[in-house]
């Protein structure tokens, strides 16, 4: 008996493996901006009041206390804080963290923060193109952080 439902097991559990691996099916997120804290991490409020601290995906920011870190941490807040946010959530930090990239209408703010240059692509975690084209293009043009004297870029 078994033996004549294997075929529709085998692909039941393909299709499940296959549908899991699909990003366009990760868990989003919605709510108000209600805190930022650095450049690449903020608190967002969930329409069922819940607070969620989430970490900017596939960039990283100067420290609080290193240079640019302060003007990063405004950058975020510039963009998002108080502001209606969608949250592509891509995965959980060993900080309990929610990571994932993060919307304020059509602007993705991961994105604006590196072509800002405000922020460094974490290459480790980047899988994105287009973050490394634009931090080479800030680079370039001197914006944010690539204004400072070498020595005093701090990277992850």
């Amino acid at each position: 008996m078994l033996q004549r439902h294997m075929p529709f097991l085998r692909l039941a559990l393909l299709t499940l493996s296959i549908l899991a691996s699909f990003p366009a099916l990760a868990e989003e997120l919605a709510g108000r901006v209600v805190g930022v804290h650095g450049g690449d991490t903020l608190t967002l409020l969930t329409p069922e009041r819940r607070q969620v601290k989430v970490r900017l995906h596939a960039i990283d920011t100067p420290e609080s206390r290193q240079p640019y870190g302060t003007r990063a941490r405004q950058e975020l807040a510039q963009l998002a804080f108080q502001k209606v946010v969608r949250v592509a959530v891509i995965d959980t930090d060993r900080y309990g963290r929610t990571v994932g990239q993060v919307c304020v209408g059509g602007l993705n703010v991961n994105v604006e923060l590196v072509r800002r240059g405000a922020a460094w692509v974490y290459r480790q975690y980047n899988r994105d193109p287009r973050f490394v084209a634009l931090e080479e293009e800030a680079r370039q043009a001197q914006r944010g952080l690539w204004v400072l004297p070498q020595a005093e870029r701090v990277p992850p």
